[in-house]
């Protein structure tokens, strides 16, 4: 099969890219989800909200100030509150200096985060993810090795996560911290203020005037990209899709943590409508059912198989349990209701007969 050398110079190195910029997307969609989602719960769980937003903009910052550490500019001040975080440098910086410290401010909670839960992972794992080592250097092939690369990272995700075990503090750590990045990657402030419009679209124009602001970096960046992978090429390696690779893995594990938090704020949204004390049970029944489950699966089947049948019955019963009581608790509560404005409505008709 002959290659054409025009796709291996200028086409081959878009497409990891192109894959990089497809699942950065997808994250953008689920976060602009969960905005809309965490919206229709703020009057009955404030608090939690604005510990979301506390979370957001903290990651916001450490990210800026990750920045300003990188470009040797110093740090002099520090501060973050729920809804704001700055950054004060020691150094005024300007150039691509200052550039790079934007950058880590307007692109790095994306991906900074989301780093540090991929390098947890890794060593809890313990061993290391197979990486595609095809050297056909062509547009499809780049784009199939990056999506073999991203097939074996993810299916070492899933099968880590539904055999998670509870009981094991490295497991439980993980899961909470895979939580905490999934309630806070977005890097944009969520609340009561209807005049702020802050959504998918201001997070991409503030990303937008910043390449554009300087452009010849951007130009910079493209042409050290596609010098690495023409070194990648002339040593025969696949050194340059890996490395975007990287970057794809980061994009999976955020848009991971933020289904497990769409997961969560649904059920608090769920269990809203159920009345009374009744609305408390389906998170008793979280703890109660795994445990349950991991004192009696021992005497019934392998311990490997455990943890991932307690996790699968721990989530069922909880549906299961919600379905129920939104079946009979709301079905009792507005029958009741109807049936007292019947009776309102029937009195006047019947003094009226008399």
């Amino acid at each position: 099969m002959t290659v054409s050398p025009v796709d291996v110079v200028i086409f081959a190195p878009l497409a990891p890219l192109f894959g990089v910029l497809l699942f950065w997307f997808i994250q953008l969609l689920f976060i602009e989800s969960q905005k809309y989602l965490l919206s229709k719960i703020w009057n009955r769980h404030k608090p939690l909200c604005r510990f979301t937003n506390f979370l957001g903009v903290l990651y916001q910052t450490i990210c800026h100030a990750l920045g300003y550490t990188v470009t040797k500019s110093g740090i002099s001040n520090f501060y973050v509150s729920v809804d704001y975080g700055k950054v004060a440098p020691k150094k005024e910086k300007k150039g691509i200096f200052e550039w790079m410290s934007n950058s880590f401010l307007f692109i790095g909670p994306f991906f900074i985060p989301a780093l540090l839960l991929l390098i947890c992972f890794l060593l809890i794992k313990g061993s290391g993810v197979e990486i595609a080592q095809s050297i056909d250097y062509t547009f499809a092939e780049g784009l199939i090795n990056f999506g073999t690369n991203l097939y074996a990272f993810s299916e070492n995700l899933f099968l880590f996560l539904v055999s998670i075990d509870l009981l094991h503090p490295p497991h439980i750590g993980f899961l909470i911290l895979l939580i905490f990045l999934g309630m806070g990657i977005r890097p944009s402030y969520i609340g009561e203020e209807k005049q702020r419009k802050v959504n998918m679209l201001y997070d991409l124009q503030n990303i937008k005037a910043h390449i554009f602001h300087k452009p010849l970096y951007i130009l910079m960046l493209f042409l050290l990209a596609y010098v690495f992978s023409y070194i990648s090429v002339l040593l025969k390696t696949n050194w340059y899709t890996s490395l975007l690779s990287i970057f794809g893995w980061l994009s999976i594990v955020a848009i991971v943590s933020l289904i497990i938090a769409h997961m969560i704020i649904l059920l608090i949204k769920t269990t809203d409508e159920i009345p009374g004390h009744w609305r408390l049970l389906p998170f008793l029944t979280i703890p109660i059912s795994y445990a349950l489950m991991r004192f009696i699966l021992p005497f019934l089947t392998q311990k490997e198989y455990i943890a991932s049948i307690a996790l699968f019955v721990m989530l069922i019963s909880t549906i299961i349990v919600v379905f129920l009581l939104l079946k009979y608790t709301t079905n009792k509560l507005k029958t009741t209701t109807k049936m007292k404005e019947s009776r309102i409505e029937d009195g006047p008709k019947r003094s009226i007969r008399k």
